[in-house]
């Protein structure tokens, strides 16, 4: 999953959403580095990110980028996988997904002293831009995937992985129902365990 979901399941904890948000960018052991609150969502953002790889609606759902981005097909999927989120009235009603990013971007700039330092580069952009409402446009999502392809070693161009979406909206966007439908009790199983620990 992409920023967006991994924000939703940390389940307005501060110290969570953080270690959640960071946590692509703290490798290893390096985790050990930040308070206990912020290890706990780096571990619960891996947790999620083994499931959603081993989820078969995700490996479907890969299966339409991989002919054309073989080993990143995953990457697009994620993001794809937050344009649906953020279109989901059954998540976000109304001006939800509104004030919900405003709430997630409020907790990170009270913990913006310790970002890692490519993730405290970003933040300023994606809080600007305001990535985690415009996913649910088009038009932000085609910027999400050419994000992927700014940050990747060995590709050029997000043009086809936009058609791929448009060509395959309704396949992917079923299997983003029954993944997110299987994700979100396993999150929650595995945040409430991090938090009584």
């Amino acid at each position: 999953m992409n920023y967006l979901a991994h924000a939703y399941l940390s389940f307005h904890h501060p110290g969570i959403l953080v270690g959640n948000m960071i946590s692509d960018f703290v490798k290893g052991k390096k985790k050990f580095d930040y308070p206990a609150d912020i290890q706990k969502g780096i571990i619960l953002h891996r947790a999620i990110d083994t499931f959603t790889d081993d989820h078969p609606a995700t490996r479907r759902a890969k299966e339409v980028f991989r002919p054309h981005y073989r080993l990143y097909s995953g990457a697009f999927v994620d993001v794809v996988y937050d344009h649906f989120l953020a279109t989901d009235s059954r998540e976000f009603p109304g001006v939800s997904l509104q004030e919900f990013s405003e709430q997630v971007y409020t907790v990170l700039d009270e913990y913006m002293h310790g970002f890692p330092e490519p993730f405290s580069q970003m933040f300023p952009y994606m809080k600007k831009q305001n990535w985690l409402f415009n996913y649910r446009e088009k038009w932000g999502i085609e910027k999400s995937l050419g994000g992927v392809v700014r940050r990747a070693a060995y590709l050029t161009e997000s043009d086809t992985a936009f058609r791929l979406l448009e060509e395959h909206y309704q396949l992917l966007s079923g299997c983003y129902r029954q993944f997110w439908a299987d994700l979100q009790p396993f999150a929650r199983r595995q945040f409430e365990l991090l938090v009584t620990e």
